[in-house]
């Protein structure tokens, strides 16, 4: 009997490396409970789907994806500690999330020194900007789009419809500092004027005070920069105040939940967005559109739209993992030509745009993956 069981250790043991041998480690961490679970959650569910598409369609060439999931409570210390045990003690290959731009940054650091890859779903651009001020960015990639492009996409909208002094609202987080930045660096460009800035905590309640100072600065639009039910909350507050003036967001708030938050005050306010929110009204010729097509055919059978509608964020888990698989399936999983084949990503025709990433632009995406959408009858449609 003692040897039987001694055979049966031995052969479990043997048996162990085997098993993990025929799975591939990622690290996946978003912000499932806290300020953006509301866009961590779904991102969590697009990564579990995604995945089984791949490992259902033959895997990493045989080899299965295994998903190890975390939450990060949009706790930038947590996701530090998190990325840290999917580096040494999971030794995972790659690694996908955060939600949030700041809890990005607080891995940045992490991911270069233990040398894997990472694809971030987050909107802030430091992530992935270099220089003294935000570091290498070598293993760090990201797939919405940048917060410098969808600014642009905004601000040729703007010049186009003749609005060129604006007041700017944006909030004193990561991501509400550098769509400012951005706006301001690129406004002389457009000849656009910000005849006003002022900024509120992410969590804040009421905007009227900085709405009032942004209208009597007379501006011929309002932009908001921020993600969450702030924004509804300047949606709410300019219709109280009966402010006259057009309402722009930011690129982080095509959300079905946007509207159910602000309500009529939604009604007419505009704001850049992936083509996934708009994809009944392209053109059969868009390459993205069958892409995006089979993209919410298969969220909607696994039944996540019933309590996380279709928004512009849902891709952003599909299209970071599907470029990582494809690296994995070229090159395998040697961290180093790993890295440099998801850099070498060229064509990528994704659900949130098309991707041409180059060692300079860790993201790319262009303009011409955005569209500019409005809220028209309780729903988004084209913008006019």
């Amino acid at each position: 009997m003692k040897r039987m069981t001694g055979i049966l250790i031995a052969l479990l043991l043997t048996a162990t490396p085997l098993l993990a041998a025929d799975s591939i480690k990622i690290g996946a961490f978003f912000d499932q409970s806290g300020r953006a679970a509301f866009i961590g959650t779904p991102t969590r569910l697009v990564a579990e789907m995604v995945v089984d598409k791949i490992n259902a369609e033959g895997g990493i060439n045989g080899k299965k994806l295994q998903l190890v999931l975390a939450d990060t409570e949009a706790n930038p210390t947590k996701a530090t500690s998190i990325a840290r045990k999917f580096i040494y003690k999971e030794h995972v290959r790659a690694i996908i999330g955060p939600t949030l731009t700041d809890t990005g940054m607080s891995v940045k650091k992490v991911v270069h020194k233990g040398r894997v890859p990472i694809f971030m779903t987050v909107g802030g651009d430091p992530v992935i900007m270099g220089g003294d001020r935000f570091g290498p960015f070598d293993w760090v990639f990201k797939s919405p789009q940048r917060s410098s492009i969808a600014v642009e996409r905004l601000f040729i909208y703007l010049k186009k419809k003749g609005l060129t002094k604006v007041a700017l609202l944006n909030a004193a987080d990561g991501f509400g500092k550098d769509g400012a930045r951005w706006m301001k660096k690129l406004a002389p460009k457009y000849g656009i004027k910000i005849v006003s800035q002022e900024s509120f905590g992410t969590r804040d309640t009421d905007m009227t005070s900085q709405l009032t100072k942004a209208r009597n600065a007379n501006p011929q639009a309002l932009i908001a920069w921020t993600i969450g039910p702030a924004g509804s909350i300047i949606a709410k507050n300019k219709v109280q105040l009966g402010i006259d003036l057009p309402l722009f967001q930011c690129h982080g708030l095509p959300d079905p939940k946007y509207i159910e938050l602000a309500g009529k005050a939604s009604e007419g306010d505009r704001m850049p967005a992936t083509k996934l929110m708009v994809v009944d009204e392209l053109p059969d010729s868009d390459p993205q559109k069958p892409v995006i097509q089979e993209f919410i055919r298969l969220y909607r059978e696994k039944g996540y739209d019933k309590q996380f509608p279709i928004n512009t964020h849902s891709g952003y888990a599909w299209d970071a993992i599907t470029i990582v698989a494809n690296a994995m399936k070229k090159v395998g999983t040697d961290p180093e030509k790993l890295r440099a084949a998801i850099e070498n990503t060229r064509g990528y025709v994704g659900v949130s745009g098309t991707y041409n990433i180059t060692p300079q632009d860790h993201n790319g995406l262009g303009v011409d993956s955005m569209v500019m959408v409005q809220v028209k009858n309780g729903r988004f449609v084209l913008a006019e």
